[in-house]
Order: C-alpha cells, then structure tokens, then sequence
C-alpha cells in the first residue's frame, strides 16, 4: 500500500480531523505524525492533553496505522524517515503561521516524488477556536497552578508580564503576535508588590497589605487562565508565611517569590542607597523549608529570591544562598539586580549551572533591560519577569491625555492617546452577551 502521512497536534479532536483522516486512509497506510508537548508549545500555547493521552485517542480511531511522533513543527524529519507518498492536511495552512512549514513540505516530497494532498477545510470548526472558547469559560485553581511546572518542562524559557489588576491581567491573557511559523504570547502573570501598590497610590514599603494584595489577585484569577506567580516581599514571619502559602494555593496561584531581606521594606531598585538587611541564610531556609511543609499540593512552587548583588554581598555569597535555599526545598531561584549590564546575572548564572542540585532560575532584566530572552536562555535562565511595565507605560500615557484634556479644554485630541470603547469592552468576557 502507498505511504500516507498526516500532521496532527489533536489536543481537541473534532470531525475536521476525523474527515482528515477518512480521506487519508483512502490513499493508503496512514501514519500520524502527533506533535510532542514540546513542539505544540514551541509555535503556541502548552497543549491541554499530554502527548501520551493525545497518543491514545489517535490510535484508537479508525483509519490510523501508526502514531509516531513530531518532535518539531517542520514536517521534514519525519518525512525523510518515512518517505511518504502522500501527506495530507486540511487546506487551512495555505495562509497564515503554518505557510512556511507547508512550502518545507512541498520541497521535501519533490526528492522522492510525493504528493502533498489539501482535502477542504472543514468549515465551522476549528481547534484552536473550540479551545479559546473553553479557555474563555474559565479554568479552576487546580488546573491553573499545575499551568507552570508544566510549562517548565516543555519551553526552553517561560515568559511573564507583570500585572495589577483584572485589565491588565485581559492584556497579558490576549496579547499574541506572529512572526513567521512562531505565535508568540506570555506564558505568565507577575502580581507585583510594587506595581500592585504604585497602582493604589501607595508606597512599596509593605503599606498594602496581603488582604488587599488577595484582593487584586481575585480579580485577575476571575477574568484569566494563565498561571500566577506572586511577589510576597520577604513572606513575612515565618509562622504568618506558612498561612500566606496556603491562601495562595487556595486561589489557585502556581508560585510566590520571597526574598531574603528583614526589616522594614524597602525596594531593591534602591539597593545601598537606604538601609536594607539581607536575612540570616539559616533564618531563611527555614522560612522555605516551614512553606514548604505547609503546602497541601505538589504543584505550588516556593521560589527564593537572593539579594547578595543587591546589597553587594557578591558572588560567593550568592551561590552561598543558592545552595542553602535549594537544600531547604526552594522550587527556584531568582537573582536579582540593579546594575544596567548583565554582567553579574550572566556570571551568577555560569556558576549557577555547575552546581550538582539546581532548580528552575529566574531572572528579572528591570534594568539589564537591552539582555535579550535568548541570551538568558543560553545563559540557563528558566524564567524572565517584565515586573513592572504595563503599569510604567500606563502612567505617561494618562498624563498625556489629562494634559490633552487641560489644554484644549475638550476631549478630542487626547482622543489619540485612546484605546476605541468597542475595543475596551471586547477585553472583558462576556462583555458583548
């Protein structure tokens, strides 16, 4: 029989790809190449089926030989291995971000004579729709606080944006651009203490407290799906941590940050310039390690933010704490600066790797802020936070538009500044209902 290949990522099967593969198995023997974990998150979102559940739906149905797998979005691997005499996919990737995997296709199978074979697009469904239309539904604390270890596992390095409230959470959720065959969007929220208090008009200096702070995350668990890591300053006493870790993964949060200072609070942005301690690295430890005890899921991550450049304790110092915060349990590690080059970030990170246990990095360029998400990646950061800028951008553009306002003594100039109300209001679910 002739060699049939079909592409699939089935996270959400639907008749489309039942039909896909009835006028496969027309032609021949039809393999399925099913696109690992790894690969769907690489061009989009992470898959809401694992690959080994998505394997078995797919060899179940009638018409499918084998299911092997894709491990990257460009077809061509598999075909050089399977030598196909057909490929056949819905017509749909004619535009849009399959376009140059589709032409990698074409070019692969004039080697040894193939066919690519573009049954019509099955009208009015659509995975990626059908899923957006879930997502919009809503997620439950369980399924959104596994979101990040398993983003962990299959992105080279996971993205997050800073948020202060349920519209700025509605930015991060929708904001997708594509460049070539690659969607790209955020993988996370960042619940800044920072940004959470600038937006009430208030100092970072631990003048909101966790109820409020609970507050602003209850609007933004309401309105989004995507994992929530939260800035929890240094977590407090040891004995009111343990409770804030519980309420936390009660909401469905999937990790707090703590970092290792006492005393009053005080921004790191400031570093030496004001009096900041950083913690005993005893004391510290046994702050994470009494969170972790105390939380009920193994999902919930304890992440410790180490200070050492900060304060300019230095590098040894630094690995020092690495190694201690690990040993008492911590799930990852953020280091943190305040210098304009990385130089630091990427000499801490160098160490970093060599150590024997290590757990995901995080890394935070407020101010090492022309590093690019590939050179921390190479550098064997796991996570990059933008902590603090939707609410940085906001801030002048209203200032321009009250001024606007002020000056012409009417709206209609500041007009440009605006976001269309029609716009506005499709941010907001169910809005248009």
């Amino acid at each position: 029989m002739a060699r049939v290949y079909v592409g699939m990522c089935a996270d959400l099967v639907h008749h489309g790809h039942i039909n896909i593969i009835r006028e496969a198995s027309k032609l021949g023997d039809v393999t399925v190449g099913l696109l690992t974990d790894e690969a769907i998150a690489s061009y989009k979102r992470v898959p809401l089926l694992s690959y080994e559940h998505r394997k078995a739906i797919i060899e179940g149905m009638k018409g499918v030989s084998s299911v092997i797998p894709q491990d990257t979005l460009d077809y061509v691997p598999n075909l050089l291995k399977v030598k196909p005499d057909y490929v056949v996919h819905g017509s749909d990737w004619k535009t849009g971000v399959q376009q140059q995997t589709r032409a990698r296709v074409i070019e692969a199978l004039k080697r040894w004579g193939g066919k690519l074979v573009e049954p019509e697009y099955t009208e009015g469904v659509s995975s990626t729709q059908l899923i957006r239309d879930a997502l919009q539904i809503g997620t439950t604390p369980d399924l959104r606080r596994k979101k990040l270890r398993r983003l962990l596992e299959l992105k080279p390095i996971v993205r997050i944006l800073e948020v202060h409230n349920g519209l700025t959470a509605r930015i991060v959720e929708k904001t997708r651009i594509v460049e070539g065959d690659t969607a790209r969007e955020f993988d996370g929220m960042w619940v800044s203490s920072l940004t959470d208090s600038a937006a009430k008009g208030k100092p970072d200096t631990g003048a909101v407290d966790f109820t409020s702070r609970l507050a602003t995350i209850e609007q933004i668990v309401d309105i989004s799906t995507k994992p929530i890591v939260v800035d929890a300053d240094n977590g407090g006493l040891t004995e009111n941590f343990v409770f804030l870790v519980k309420s936390l993964e009660r909401h469905g949060v999937s990790a707090v940050i703590i970092e290792d200072k006492t005393g009053p609070k005080r921004n790191s942005l400031f570093g030496t310039d004001v009096r900041q301690t950083q913690d005993d690295v005893d004391a510290f430890s046994e702050k994470v390690l009494s969170g972790k005890r105390a939380q009920v899921t193994e999902d919930f991550m304890i992440i410790a933010r180490i200070e050492s450049f900060i304060l300019k304790k230095g590098l040894d110092d630094a690995l020092m704490r690495a190694r201690s915060y690990i040993d008492a349990g911590a799930d990852g590690i953020m280091i943190h600066s305040r210098e304009k080059d990385p130089g630091e970030i990427l000499e801490f990170a160098a160490e970093y790797r060599k150590l024997a246990l290590r757990v995901p990095l995080v890394a935070v360029p407020s101010t090492y802020c022309a590093i690019t998400e590939e050179e921390l990646m190479e550098a064997g950061v796991n996570i990059v936070i933008y902590a603090n800028h939707l609410l940085r951008s906001a801030y002048p553009a209203m200032v321009r538009t009250a001024e606007s306002i002020l000056k012409h003594h009417r709206c209609l100039e500041a007009g440009q500044e605006c976001l269309p109300i029609a716009d506005i209001l499709t941010l907001i679910p169910g809005a248009g209902e």
